[in-house]
């Protein structure tokens, strides 16, 4: 993944991020990937603790692996503590510091959450019938699909402008496209932009 920083991160700083993702968590509505304009915000380019690359490349490959897409937080929580640790070709102590950063931001992004979720799940259920609680989740589609248009353009600006890279922002815009009017499986779009890239040309 790019190239590693070489970070002096101090207990200050790790509990920094792991009330940043807490307060992420409570905003996460529609998952946490909603949340990834402003943990790039943060841990890019207010914090510099991750290169705009690892940002970009530890949501792909966490998007492209099996598994719930929450993965990316400790991919980034992971390159966090490795940059932290002086680099992969530093070790066990990299490794260690990896391992840490990942708990730090999964537990920051799930604890809240979790508990808020549990909660207003078993209240909302049992006044499912009220009309506010009827308005609160029509309300929140549009809320979602913003979060996710924001997600979709930091992920795709982090290629460069359009008139440089416009067949990547043609692609973008195809395959957004197919998913909205389409009951096409997202995994077979993974699969042509894994063919495609495997090919070379995006």
């Amino acid at each position: 993944m790019s190239m590693n920083l070489h970070l002096a991160l101090n207990t200050t700083d790790w509990l920094a991020m792991f009330t940043h993702f807490m307060s992420l968590s409570l905003l996460a509505i529609g998952g946490a990937i909603t949340t990834a304009p402003d943990m790039h915000r943060y841990l890019v380019d207010e914090q510099h603790w991750l290169t705009d690359s690892q940002f970009t490349s530890s949501i792909a490959l966490a998007q492209a692996a099996p598994g719930p897409n929450l993965l990316f937080i400790a991919v980034l929580g992971w390159n966090v503590g490795v940059n932290a640790g002086g680099g992969m070709g530093a070790g066990a102590s990299a490794w260690g510091l990896g391992l840490m950063g990942m708990s730090i931001a999964m537990v920051g992004i799930m604890l809240p959450s979790t508990t808020l979720t549990f909660a207003a799940t078993r209240w909302a259920h049992q006044n499912r019938e009220l009309r506010a609680v009827r308005a609160f989740k029509q309300g929140m589609a549009p809320i979602v699909i913003a979060l996710l248009i924001a997600t979709g353009w930091i992920l795709a600006a982090g290629h460069g402008s359009l008139a440089e890279h416009w067949h990547l922002w043609l692609l973008t815009g195809v395959s957004a496209l197919i998913v909205w009017r389409t009951k096409l499986h997202l995994l077979w779009l993974l699969g042509a932009g894994g063919m495609l890239g495997w090919l070379g040309w995006v």
